[in-house]
């Protein structure tokens, strides 16, 4: 059994909505609701009154609910016991980092930190968005790295959480190019020929990102949904292979348009279907001390042959930001 469908059934409870607690758990409807039923095999019980709706929970669901609850906080502060008995200087800097990030943006960024900053002891933990953000929420890492777009902004407030804005990234359609370099498929396409269309799965946070490319397009777009994935790795490897135009992050194709293995899907006249996203950093504010006070100058840190604590990062990102 795994946590995750404790969250899931949570959700649902919640919400009475399958639809619902799968955009808000950041998965596609049908893989939301297998988890439910991986969670109904494991009790050896329905938990789910499917015939009504909005959906309730059995007799079974509801004592359920109320023990998961419990449950989960239980593991919540058992985990920050645990995390007490870290030794010091055996700083570990857990990040939660969304599957394309941590394909993409982070390996590149850790080099850079460890060559300008100094050592640092890292364990990534790559997740979905929504899983991402509430281990953060839930104090179960030290710092999130996510994308950032107004419009589809995370329950982060900054009254309990810091950020620091680390770059940008933009999100462009690509193609394989033919023999000539040309792109085998280019925007808009026609109404009897349609682009084939690799997609990102509903509720995916680029999918998000890509809806909004596509409602802003200046002329009609035509698209043919063949293939989808949660995952920007995943549609950069079918687009290598030719098999249709996807919107991937800059920093995931970077070395592949250099090679000319991938070009650019658009013509000159649309050149403004993309879009630019902040990725941001966050970490949930420490207990104030004189130390760390808000307003208090952030210092740089200088490099040592030591690995650095989370907030020795922080205040160097901090003091990064301010330059």
């Amino acid at each position: 059994m795994e946590t995750k469908w404790l969250e899931d059934f949570v959700s649902l409870a919640e919400t009475r909505s399958f639809s619902r607690s799968a955009q808000l758990r950041h998965v596609t409807q049908p893989a939301f609701s297998r988890r439910i039923q991986s969670l109904e095999a494991w009790a050896g019980v329905d938990l789910v009154d499917r015939s009504s709706y909005p959906t309730r929970l059995t007799a079974a669901g509801a004592t359920l609910y109320e023990q998961a609850l419990e449950v989960l906080q239980a593991l919540q502060t058992t985990r920050a016991m645990l995390r007490g008995h870290t030794a010091p200087g055996q700083d570990v800097v857990e990040f939660a980092v969304p599957h394309t990030l941590a394909f993409t943006f982070f390996p590149a960024w850790v080099s850079g930190l460890r060559e300008h900053f100094g050592p640092i002891k890292s364990r990534l933990i790559a997740l979905n968005v929504h899983d991402a953000v509430t281990r953060l929420a839930e104090g179960n890492c030290d710092v999130l790295i996510a994308y950032h777009h107004p419009s589809q902004p995370y329950q982060l407030g900054s009254d309990r959480f810091d950020m620091v804005s680390l770059g940008q990234e933009v999100v462009a359609p690509y193609a394989k190019p033919d023999a000539n370099g040309a792109p085998l498929f280019q925007l808009p396409g026609k109404p009897g020929q349609p682009l084939p269309y690799l997609a990102y799965a509903e509720g995916a946070y680029l999918g998000q990102m890509v809806d909004l490319i596509l409602k802003g397009a200046p002329v009609p777009i035509h698209l043919d949904r063949v293939y989808e994935t949660d995952m920007a790795e995943g549609l950069k490897a079918m687009a290598l292979e030719g098999h249709g135009v996807a919107f991937l992050p800059h920093s995931a194709v970077q070395n592949e348009l250099l090679a000319h293995k991938l070009v650019s899907a658009l013509p000159p006249e649309l050149a403004s279907m993309q879009i630019t996203m902040e990725v941001r950093a966050y970490r949930e504010r420490p207990h104030i001390t004189e130390q760390h006070r808000p307003g208090a100058a952030p210092q740089r840190v200088p490099a040592t042959d030591a690995p650095h604590s989370a907030q020795a990062l922080w205040d160097y990102l901090r003091a990064s930001r301010a330059d």
